[in-house]
């Protein structure tokens, strides 16, 4: 869903973005826990970089992180993201006969995807906010449907 989410931002938008998968964010945290720690241990010493800061370094954000995993697995790794992530996630029961239709009742499908990619980037003045209903429009996305967080 992320590289047909990638598709979709070029083709009909224009925007440019790379995908990136992630094997472990608990590995992640724990290794930027590890950095604090040390840090916190040799103020006199250069600051240890986590390895998702030296990753992430030189490239431009917005993060989205999309996942069928609960959104917490990927928000772990959030205080060393720069410029923040916005974490996408199956909370909730399955409700769905097919993964399809459980990743868009969970939000996190490709369509999905690109709009919180575009929004995020309208919050930075990247995108033009007046546009963003049309995309929804385009996207098939129903804004008046039930928050699945709450359901």
């Amino acid at each position: 869903e992320a590289s047909r989410a990638q598709r979709i931002l070029a083709d009909r938008y224009q925007v440019s973005s790379q995908v990136w998968s992630v094997t472990s964010y608990t590995q992640l945290r724990r290794d930027a826990q590890d950095a604090e720690h040390w840090n916190l241990l040799h103020p006199d010493e250069p600051r240890r970089v986590p390895y998702v800061e030296q990753v992430l370094a030189g490239h431009e954000g917005p993060y989205i992180a999309a996942s069928d995993y609960v959104r917490a697995v990927a928000e772990q790794i959030a205080p060393w993201v720069p410029c923040g992530l916005y974490a996408l996630g199956t909370d909730g029961l399955g409700r769905s006969d097919t993964r399809q239709r459980l990743r868009r009742h969970f939000e996190v499908d490709a369509e999905c995807i690109t709009l919180a990619a575009l929004t995020r980037l309208a919050d930075r003045g990247q995108f033009d906010r007046r546009r963003l209903s049309s995309v929804i429009d385009e996207l098939a996305i129903e804004p008046e449907k039930a928050n699945p967080l709450l359901v």
